[in-house]
This record gives structure tokens, C-alpha cells and sequence, in this order.
């Protein structure tokens, strides 16, 4: 039997025709399969923005007490990085004896690992508010400042 040149590309085409389409038209991957594909590639870590704070304070409004606890407690509780203790008189006296606007600057501005304002998003007042409470927490003086305005609902 001789065989053409034809038949050779006819059959070899045949060959790889039949198997595509036979893939093509099978089944597709189940929901399933594709959920645990999608798990097993989704990121390492997720980022998700937290609500206000319990207290439900505004930016602009939350008490030294509140902005402490929700910042600066993360470096200041334990000392990271240098940062003084909250409560430690010997590790606050020498900031504040520099008193209540170089500290405000400070903060400001951001000193070693502190970036400015702490990281956190706070007012002017919020951050006056965070350093006279850790100061006075530490053996300070400092005047307390006006404590923030609570806003009355008035019913329609």
C-alpha cells in the first residue's frame, strides 16, 4: 500500500483536530474548582479600613484619651522603638520640660521612627489633646485642653 502525502496531512491534522474538539466541548470546571483555584491564589494579606473608634468619635473631636488608644498606644505602650513609656515620669521629664509646643511640633513633624502626626490622620487640637494626656500620665503639668464639642441631635 502506498501512502500520499495527502493522507499523511489528512491524518495527522485529524489527529489533532479530534482531541481539541473533544476538549473544547467538554465539561467546563465546576464553581467549585474554580473557588478553590481562587483560593489558592489570593493575596497573602488583606487590608481592611476599621470603623470609628467605640467611642464613635469624629476626626476632629476624639479626647486625648481616645487618640492615644487608637494610635499612639501601638508604640508608647511598650516602647518601640525608642518611645517613651506612657506613664514613665524619667523617660517623659526631659520632653517636657521642652514644654507643650516643642512636643506639639514634634509630633508635628515626626521625630526617629515617629512619622509625623503619628501616622494618624488627627487634628491639631486631637494631637494637643494625645500629648497633654500621655504628658500628664508622666508626671506633667500641662493644662488640659477644652475638651471637644458634643453635638445635640435637635428632632426635626
Amino acid at each position: 500500500m502506498i501512502i500520499k502525502s495527502k493522507q499523511v496531512l489528512a491524518a495527522a491534522g485529524l489527529a489533532t483536530l479530534v482531541p481539541a474538539i473533544a476538549l473544547a466541548m467538554g465539561s467546563r470546571p465546576k464553581a467549585a474548582d474554580e473557588e478553590a483555584a481562587n483560593l489558592r491564589i489570593q493575596p497573602v494579606a488583606k487590608l481592611r479600613l476599621a470603623a470609628p473608634s467605640a467611642a464613635g468619635s469624629a476626626v476632629g473631636n476624639r479626647t486625648g484619651e481616645e487618640l492615644y488608644n487608637a494610635v499612639c498606644t501601638a508604640c508608647h505602650a511598650q516602647g518601640v522603638a525608642g518611645a517613651p513609656l506612657f506613664g514613665n515620669a524619667a523617660a517623659w521629664a526631659p520632653r517636657i520640660a521642652t514644654g507643650l509646643e516643642a512636643l506639639l511640633q514634634t509630633v508635628k513633624t515626626g521625630k526617629n521612627a515617629m512619622p509625623p502626626k503619628g501616622g494618624s490622620n488627627a487634628t491639631e487640637e486631637e494631637l494637643t489633646r494625645a500629648i497633654v494626656y500621655m504628658a500628664n500620665h508622666s508626671g506633667g503639668k500641662f493644662a488640659e485642653p477644652a475638651a471637644p464639642a458634643v453635638e445635640e441631635k435637635k428632632a426635626p
